[in-house]
């Protein structure tokens, strides 16, 4: 299949004009339906950045549509109809696929940010050591571009707008009760599990688990938000507030892991300079590592508040 053949509008996936809407009466199915009809659209909308590579910002957002979609039909998916759960698997394929990318985007943007503080003296070994990750990105780049130019991505683009269409699978779930303010009670808890689970020292990865049980919880609850009426949107305004805080520190705790990592990869085979430039820079990291552990507890608290004020 050729790009040109591919679904590149919301029309030609058979989408409406305009983006469906959802009010505090509607039932809880066309929120889902809603929420999914503005993700696939903002996903064709930096489908073409996220090509030319232009401005990462755009593979960037193109990924966060997509968690979003996956996060819905995983919380809410029932609603939509049968075809939910393999959707969403489709989704987690091109998810590896973006998120390969995204992750040299941010560690190549981090690494330049940290060497422009260096010497002038060490900057020409920084750049050589930058333009490792720079190569290594370009080869993930050429196969998310083949992904998208596959007939995979085309029939799964289709596959979502089928379950924002279905009309009789809504209807047969639109009278059913489904509160989606009451469903943040379950990602919340999982949350919640979690972090008590937690020694006093967590393990890297455990940290970087907890930052996805947040992000559910933070997606679940921008879904819930657009059913609330006034009182209830404005905690949950809060609560989305929190979570974003508590992705914001586990984030940079785990970029920080990572780029410390890639640096000790880097010290196995590097001249002298660059083994120099990627010592420093792993120590720096450390340094990051440590101060996201000294603050995780507290943005945690932020949210496991702002989410116990919703049933309050």
């Amino acid at each position: 299949m050729t790009t040109e053949s591919l679904p590149r509008t919301p029309a030609e996936l058979g989408l409406p004009e305009f983006p469906v809407e959802a009010g505090p009466e509607d039932p809880a199915v066309h929120h889902v339906r809603a929420k999914l009809d503005r993700e696939i659209r903002a996903l064709l909308a930096y489908e073409v950045g996220t090509r030319s590579g232009a401005d990462p910002e755009d593979l960037h957002q193109m990924r966060v549509a997509l968690r979003r979609m996956r996060s819905v039909l995983k919380l809410s998916g029932g609603l939509v109809g049968d075809g939910a759960e393999p959707v969403r698997a489709e989704l987690g394929w091109l998810g590896q696929s973006l998120g390969e990318v995204r992750d040299y985007d941010v560690l190549i943007e981090h690494l330049r940010e940290v060497i422009a503080d260096f010497e002038v003296r060490d900057q020409p070994a920084g750049h050589r050591l930058v333009s490792r990750f720079v190569a290594e990105r370009a080869a993930a780049k050429r196969r998310l571009t083949r992904a998208l130019s596959s007939a995979r991505y085309s029939t799964l683009l289709r596959e979502v707008s089928l379950l924002i269409r279905d009309q009789e699978a809504a209807a047969e779930v639109a009278e059913e009760s489904h509160d989606l303010v009451a469903g943040l009670a379950k990602p919340h808890r999982k949350l919640t599990k979690a972090v008590r689970a937690l020694p006093a020292d967590p393990p890297d990865d455990d940290l970087h688990d907890l930052r996805i049980h947040g992000k559910k919880l933070r997606y679940a609850a921008e879904l819930a938000q657009t059913s609330a009426k006034k009182k209830r949107s404005k905690r949950i305004k809060t609560l989305i507030r929190a979570t974003r805080d508590f992705q914001t520190v586990l984030g940079d705790h785990q970029d920080a892991v990572v780029a410390a990592e890639r640096m000790r990869t880097v010290l196995e085979t590097a001249d002298g300079e660059v083994g120099f430039v990627a010592g420093r820079i792993a120590e720096r990291e450390r340094v990051r590592r440590a101060e996201a552990r000294a603050v995780w507890r507290e943005s945690w608290a932020a949210v496991d508040a702002a989410a116990k004020a919703l049933h309050a």
